[in-house]
């Protein structure tokens, strides 16, 4: 039995919580969902497909921030940095995304990939077919104590993983309303070596969708939705967000069996916009939290097209 110094009750569930989080997370993470989620996906979509890169036909950075279950201690807290871009010369895009987790208040996460998309005409659209390459190093704070100080479990000290190669793919159809995509992470399997112990980054998979209905030429409504399946577990998100005159948005999301979500966002310039999202928490954490915060912001600067005239010459003879 692990025995935590708070003096009052609610710090003392929150801590038997977070120690709870701890000692399954650890024991199962090789079968649990290890990839941070995020509430404003639809704005997000190269960090989980590769295949995405360029599809904007601009250079565009995304910066997220979440901080998770507000109030609980060791709240999950990510931050991520993401850009991309179409190259032209290599008939497709690249992107670079950047994610720093603090997970569950033990376990931090650091990754860096490096993602490039083949893309070509289809129909209306365009097919696009990518993969990532990065690194991805994680680490345990060993902040939590326990009654025995040989206890092997929990670490009573800060552990660094292996820094290990990771690998993914998609495959992602865009069109002028519509998107669809499916892809995979980690699909290396590594093994992340504590020293005294290791674990495994399981395989994880994504399928993602939107599609833009137009009332007017000044509202819209694109809803959304993502699914994330790892092992027997899957997770589906589904969202609508209506956007006023391509200037501000406002929507909401259900993930199921895990929160209800409220969005809204402002386009603050033709290139710069900021969204905020709130998550409702509905599973048994509610007790122990004070809802999910989220602030994006993106930037996005569209490349023109070159158009070459052509000189005609005719003559009449």
């Amino acid at each position: 039995m692990y025995r935590v110094n708070y003096n009052d009750s609610t710090g003392i569930m929150k801590k038997l919580l977070s120690l709870a989080l701890l000692i399954i997370s650890v024991s199962s993470l090789s079968f649990g969902q290890q990839d941070p989620q995020f509430s404003q996906n639809m704005f997000n979509r190269l960090y989980s497909n590769p295949a995405y890169a360029g599809s904007s036909e601009g250079i565009c950075g995304t910066l997220l921030y979440r901080n998770q279950w507000t109030g609980f201690d060791g709240a999950p807290k990510t931050g991520l940095f993401s850009i991309d871009a179409p190259v032209n010369f290599l008939h497709g895009g690249l992107g670079v995304t950047v994610l720093a987790a603090d997970e569950l208040g033990f376990e931090n996460t650091f990754m860096a990939k490096l993602a490039y998309a083949f893309r070509f005409n289809i129909g209306q659209g365009n097919l696009a077919i990518g993969a990532d390459f990065g690194f991805l190093q994680k680490s345990i704070d060993g902040d939590f104590k326990s009654n025995d100080p040989n206890d092997p479990i929990i670490p009573t000290s800060s552990v660094s993983g292996n820094i290990f190669p990771d690998l993914g793919a998609g495959i992602y159809y865009n069109s002028d309303k519509l998107y669809l995509g499916a892809s995979a992470s980690h699909l290396l399997e590594s093994e992340v070596d504590y020293g005294d112990f290791t674990t495994q980054m399981a395989r994880h998979f994504y399928f993602m969708g939107g599609y833009r209905i137009e009332f007017s030429p000044a509202v819209s409504l694109i809803p959304s939705f993502l699914v994330k399946n790892v092992a027997d577990q899957t997770q589906l998100d589904i969202n609508a967000n209506l956007h006023f005159n391509n200037r501000f948005w406002i929507g909401g999301s259900y993930r199921l069996d895990d929160a209800v979500v409220a969005m809204a966002g402002l386009n603050i310039t033709p290139n710069l916009r900021l969204g905020y999202s709130y998550d409702f928490t509905t599973s048994d954490l509610k007790d122990y939290s004070s809802g999910t915060h989220e602030i994006m912001l993106g930037y996005c600067y569209k490349i023109k097209k070159k158009i070459t005239p052509i000189n005609r010459n005719v003559r009449f003879l």
